[in-house]
Parts: C-alpha cells; structure tokens; sequence
C-alpha cells in the first residue's frame, strides 16, 4: 500500500512539473511569440504526421523485433504479433503511470506467451542500457558536428553567468564549483559507503549495474549483429522522425541535417523526466531552435506538433494492440486444438 502511494505521488508530481513546464513557457512568451506560435500552428503542414507515423512504426516493430532477440537466447520464442501488441500496450501504459508499461508488457508475453515475467526484467534493463548508450551516441555526434552552435552558446552562458564582473568574482566562482564538486563525491562516497543497505542506494547501485551488465551481455548474444542493427534502426528512425518534422511549420523548414542531433538529444531527455514527455519535450526542442535563430514561437509549435505526433501514435496503436491481444490469442487458440483434434 505504501508502495501504491508512492508511486501515485510521484507519477502525480512528474505530471504537475510537466503542466508547469507548459504554463512557463507559455507565460514567458511576448505577444508577438504566442502569435507566431499561433500563426505556425495554424499554417502546419499537418499531411506530414503520415510519413512520422509511418517512420515511428518501423522503431516500434524494431524495437519488437530486438526483444525477441534478447529473449531467444533463454528459450523462449513468442510470436512476433504478441512481442509487438506487448511492446505498444507497455507504451500506452507508460503515458500513465512512467514505468508501469515495463511491468505490464512482461506480465501480457506471461499470459499469453508462458514467458516468465521475472525472467524478462533481465531484458528490460538491457534494452535501457542499451538505449542509454544510443542517447549518448547522439549527444557526442551533436557536440561534434554542431561544436561552433553549440560551443557558441556555451560562451555566452558561462559568460553571463560566470565571467561578468572582473577576474576576482570569477576565481571565486571557480573555486566554489570545485568545492562543490568535490563535496558531492565525497558526499557520494559516504552514503554508499554507510547506508549501502538502504532501498534507495541499493536501487541506484541496480541502476549502474544493470547498465553494465546489460552493455556487457551483448557480446554474448546469438544474434548480436541483429541486436546491433535494430539499436540503431530504432534511433535512426528517431531522427528521421524529428528531421520530417522540422518540415512541419514553415519556420523551421530550413533547419540543417545537423540540427537533429542536438535537438533530438535534448528532447529525449524532456520525455524522460515528465510522463510522455508533456510540456519538457516541446520545451526542449524549443530552447534548442533558438541557437539557431527560430523564434521561440514558432520552436514551441514545431516542438508541439512533433510531441503531438508521437503522442497520438502510441494512442492508436496502443488501443488498437490492447483490443486486439485477446482476439489474436483466441484464434490461436483455436487453431491449436484444431491441430490436436
């Protein structure tokens, strides 16, 4: 019960910074921003969220496909439909309540498949680490492919927050940001250290190595080059998603190839940290336009468009997989006994 409630407050306040995020970035625009933003939205090129759809599709049934990978290897082979209705119904699930669809999707392969739900938590962390690395692909290729945007915006951040006022102020700013860095790891060092035993420290040491472990166990895969592929399908269907979309509102039509790196990079991160991205994924991808001079109107509205487009897909294809599993593994069903009689 006290789990329950947990997870209800979390999920509660996850969803309240992401509303936040959306009243601030509204509020922080001028007239003249919430009219451009109006003006984008109004002249989108909305024909545009077909060929999305059809490229985030593709990532979905890869990223079924590699699941079934992963799961060869301890014997179990589900059929591809149910990995891939699994696979959309643990997305949906996501949208409201985070992480609940990484539960629901190995107990769904449980029912129908025989796949031992704990058995699957293994592959789950996999794929997340595995994900993770990918993320981290992108942020490397967009620091050195858009090094002079981004290096740019950098100076000017550090300038106006840390060299603005003389040499003095600025060594003292240094010193500070060492102490302070310093004064975490030690910081760190001690809790693992004294309170290695407690639910949470234990769950962050999970966390790395889950990581670890998952990096490591590719190698040892039947079909790793498989695995290989469809990682990099998934995130090269990812970009080419967010670089259509750019396509989307006039505006940001004229956004480079290059753009989609950093952009895409930091946009994951706004789905990450608020329930189906709401209110950080547009933001983010706003804040990243403005380095390349599109005005925050229309960044926000091509940035609601493409949260718009991934949202409405994992709606109908979460429903459309939910309604669906039980009428597919009933015909099979039957097809079985048939077989046996």
């Amino acid at each position: 019960m006290k789990n329950k409630i947990l997870t209800i407050l979390q999920y509660l306040f996850f969803l309240a910074l992401g509303i936040f995020l959306v009243w601030w970035s509204v509020s922080k625009m001028s007239d003249k921003d919430l009219a451009d933003c109006k003006n984008a939205l109004q002249s989108a090129r909305y024909f545009l969220f077909i060929p999305v759809f059809f490229i985030l599709f593709i990532s979905h049934i890869s990223r079924a496909i590699r699941w079934k990978i992963l799961m060869k290897p301890m014997g179990y082979t589900p059929t591809f439909l149910n990995t891939f209705f699994a696979v959309m119904v643990g997305y949906l699930a996501n949208l409201a309540v985070p992480r609940l669809g990484e539960i629901l999707k190995c107990t769904i392969l449980g029912k129908y498949e025989k796949v031992p739900p704990d058995k699957l938590v293994g592959t789950i962390l996999i794929e997340r680490a595995v994900d993770v690395v990918c993320l981290l692909l992108v942020f490397v290729v967009a620091i050195v492919s858009q090094a002079s945007i981004l290096s740019n915006y950098a100076t000017k951040t550090i300038q106006d927050n840390f060299i603005s006022g003389g040499t003095k102020p600025l060594v003292i700013k240094f010193l500070a940001i060492i102490f302070f860095l310093v004064f975490i790891f030690l910081l760190s060092k001690w809790v693992f250290k004294k309170y290695g035993h407690s639910k949470i420290v234990r769950k962050i040491n999970d966390i790395f190595n889950g990581v670890k472990t998952g990096i490591l166990s590719v190698k040892d895969l039947e079909n790793k080059w498989g695995f290989i592929f469809h990682s990099l399908l998934i995130w090269t269907c990812y970009l080419g998603g967010t670089y259509l979309g750019f396509f989307a509102t006039s505006g940001t039509a004229g956004l480079p190839l290059a753009a989609v790196f950093p952009i895409l990079a930091f946009a994951s991160i706004g789905m990450i940290i608020t329930p189906g991205g709401i209110g950080a994924y547009p933001r983010f991808i706003m804040e990243v336009m403005l380095l390349y001079n599109i005005e925050k109107g229309i960044g926000y509205a091509n940035g609601t468009l493409q949260w718009v487009a991934q949202f409405l897909i994992i709606l109908v294809l979460g429903f459309i997989s939910l309604v669906l599993l039980p009428y597919y593994n009933k015909k099979r069903e039957i097809k079985v006994n048939r077989i046996d009689v």
